[in-house]
């Protein structure tokens, strides 16, 4: 394995556990009923967990965007809920979905089905029976209404 080979492997294992931190750090802040910037969630999860550094900018990134575009992401998401309000979901299935919308939305070096195949493996690994189906239509339907939106 050339060098360059392993530090790609390594970015993408990186990035993959990095998601997996994203996901807990939402949901911290959530448990906060969000009365804390979402930075300051960060800054103390910093502070108080061993997180790799070489994860660290990619949750930053991650979370900044999303800082900045949360009403936007979930207006998104609801968009594409059928028989659901986002604010009825469980904790966990919202901040999965957060997740992988601002990686669709927002990140171009990411292609869209890799986001979505995090997000079903963090559904996976932490949510319900129902959790990976229910990920994976709603970026699913969140991906085709944006490629639709980007062809008209």
């Amino acid at each position: 394995m050339s060098a360059r080979e392993s530090r790609t492997g390594a970015s993408v294992r990186d990035r993959s556990r990095a998601r997996a931190w994203i996901i807990q750090i939402l949901y911290g802040w959530e448990a906060l009923n969000r009365a804390v910037p979402l930075a300051a969630v960060l800054e103390t999860t910093l502070a108080t967990r061993k997180i790799a550094p070489a994860r660290q900018p990619y949750i930053r990134r991650v979370l900044e965007q999303l800082a900045s575009h949360l009403d936007e992401v979930d207006r998104k998401l609801q968009d594409v809920l059928e028989n659901w309000r986002l604010e009825r979901l469980s904790s966990l299935d919202r901040q999965v979905l957060r997740l992988g919308a601002v990686e669709i939305l927002y990140f171009a070096d990411i292609p869209p089905r890799v986001s979505i195949q995090e997000a079903i493996r963090l559904a996976e690994k932490y949510g319900g029976d129902e959790s990976v189906r229910f990920v994976n239509g709603v970026l699913d339907a969140l991906l085709k209404r944006t490629e639709s939106l980007s062809e008209s």
